[in-house]
């Protein structure tokens, strides 16, 4: 039996390896979108594919890989020195554009368990720059990668580089992003090597064991605070891009005896649009809302989810069957699940829950596909976080399911022609109440050459809702040249034109 000392050493190790990826990952990257904003996130795992451990990084990766791990772990024939690639939603992943690199740690030629990275790629083969399209199908989207090894016996397979590389068009940013991943593995692999040899295998597989135990006790104890009963809402997604308006996210949440169960029964059909996603990317939004619920000190590993299930129906928005289009589902639909899922509980537990944030990712995608001009850039930008009642939302930050960084100015106009002519916090934005909600924020881009920008953005047509009297956040806006474009489009730019996106504010709390 492993005392409270020795466990907590013995977790903090665990979560040290995947630390250690993460930095090796920002610091071997070439693009800005995993280098500068830190869209990446790294996990350990054990032989069996529950979650070990994880960094503080990206919650819509790390819940999605923690229920999806055990399915990709299954379909795959495991060797020492290989490394799997995967971004097939429907296969474990989430979207095209996050591409997930798996290792499997071997010792004395006993499958120890796996360390796994996933980052955000501004380019994976879409049909529009930035590769996040405003498609009607999976394959519009980009390049599909099922399952396979990236890296046999220790070797790069190059023909499965160069066909990534050929779909990207991006050779050396390419290949430098997957060389950072690969890397960040390798380091894990060492690190976790080292720790269980330094415990021996026996008590590794005891640690880890007692650690799932006791983020159950801290999960059980955290969620037997919440009232047993049955706790029903309804929000809305803006629109699917296709014309498609107001799908609604219906989720029951049941809780019984610090058990929960998350019944999205009743949620739209899955459709045309871009919005949908796979039942992963559901749960992560369901597994961060709970686990914002427990104390700071619960272990990020498998035994933290055992008290929670959910469900939704095949062939919804949330559980959407192939070839459905998936880009937007992972952004913007994960913010919504979480929307959901927070207004059902603030009706159990009103002190706990703040109001709706911005409730987008603000997604932009921009780039051009010229033989004298050929570049991809992402971004997500924050807003408005909801108010609650203990303070008012904060502004100008990314909200729930997102945790990167903004693009530096500097790095922004030094790598694209571009040009930042406004990056300011909108007042007047959020919410009112006794405790207003936070402010959004405007990011307005000149171009400097021709390119094709896509936005996927989110509260455009409805505010986030306020809480006990609290009033709604603006709604969001985009602009072109200064005219109102739809929360989902795609435009082609010329020189001088200007991109205005403007985020929603977070709801208030309290009647003010």
């Amino acid at each position: 039996m492993t005392d409270a000392v020795e466990l907590s050493i013995f977790a903090s190790r665990v979560e040290a390896v995947c630390e250690e990826m993460g930095a090796v990952l920002k610091r071997a990257a070439f693009s800005p979108n995993i280098r500068d904003r830190l869209d990446f996130s790294c996990a350990v795992f054990d032989p069996a594919g529950e979650l070990c451990a994880q960094a503080a990084h990206i919650p819509v990766h790390l819940g999605s890989m923690a229920f999806a791990m055990r399915d990709i772990v299954g379909r795959v024939e495991w060797n020492q020195g290989n490394m799997v690639v995967v971004n097939d939603p429907y296969l474990g992943g989430t979207h095209l554009p996050d591409i997930t690199v798996i290792a499997p740690l071997y010792l004395r030629h006993q499958l120890m368990g796996f360390v796994a990275n996933r980052a955000h790629h501004a380019n994976i083969g879409g049909d529009s720059p930035g590769s996040m399209p405003i498609s009607g199908r999976l394959e519009e989207e980009g390049l599909i990668i099922p399952p396979r090894p990236l890296v046999r016996a220790g070797q790069l397979d190059e023909s499965l580089m160069e066909r990534i590389v050929t779909a990207t068009g991006s050779p050396v940013e390419t290949r430098g992003d997957f060389s950072a991943q690969v890397s960040a593995n390798a380091s894990g692999l060492r690190r976790l090597e080292e720790l269980v040899d330094s415990l021996g295998v026996e008590r590794y597989r005891s640690s880890l064991a007692e650690l799932n135990d006791y983020a159950e006790r801290l999960a059980r104890s955290a969620l037997e605070a919440i009232p047993d009963g049955r706790y029903a809402f309804t929000d809305y997604l803006d629109d699917d891009g296709k014309g498609h308006v107001d799908l609604p996210i219906c989720v029951t949440v049941a809780v019984e005896d610090g058990r929960i169960h998350v019944d999205f029964a009743g949620t739209a059909a899955q459709t045309p649009g871009n919005v949908n996603c796979p039942l992963s990317v559901a749960a992560a939004g369901v597994f961060y809302v709970l686990r914002c619920l427990m104390p700071d000190q619960t272990p990020a590993c498998a035994g933290t989810f055992r008290p929670i299930t959910l469900e939704a129906p095949e062939g919804s928005l949330l559980n959407a069957q192939r070839p459905a289009a998936v880009a937007a589902g992972n952004v913007e639909t994960s913010s919504r699940v979480v929307d959901a899922v927070c207004g059902a509980l603030a009706s159990a537990i009103p002190d706990r829950i703040p109001a709706a944030s911005h409730g987008s990712m603000n997604n932009v995608a921009m780039g051009a596909r010229d033989r004298d001009s050929y570049w991809d850039y992402y971004e997500t930008m924050g807003g408005g976080m909801g108010a609650g009642a203990r303070g008012g939302g904060l502004s100008a930050v990314q909200t729930h399911m997102t945790n990167t960084l903004n693009t530096s100015i500097e790095v922004l106009e030094m790598a694209h022609p571009l040009r930042v002519t406004r990056y300011q916090v909108r007042r007047g934005s959020g919410g009112v109440g006794e405790r207003p909600g936070g402010e959004g924020l405007v990011r307005e881009f000149e171009f400097l050459a021709p390119a094709q920008v896509t936005l996927l953005t989110e509260r455009r047509r409805r505010g986030p809702w306020g809480l006990a009297g609290g009033g709604d956040g603006k709604a969001g806006e985009n602009l072109f040249n200064g005219e109102p474009l739809p929360g989902k489009t795609t435009v082609s730019v010329e020189v001088g034109d200007r991109l205005t996106v403007i985020s929603a504010g977070g709801g208030g709390s309290g009647n003010p």
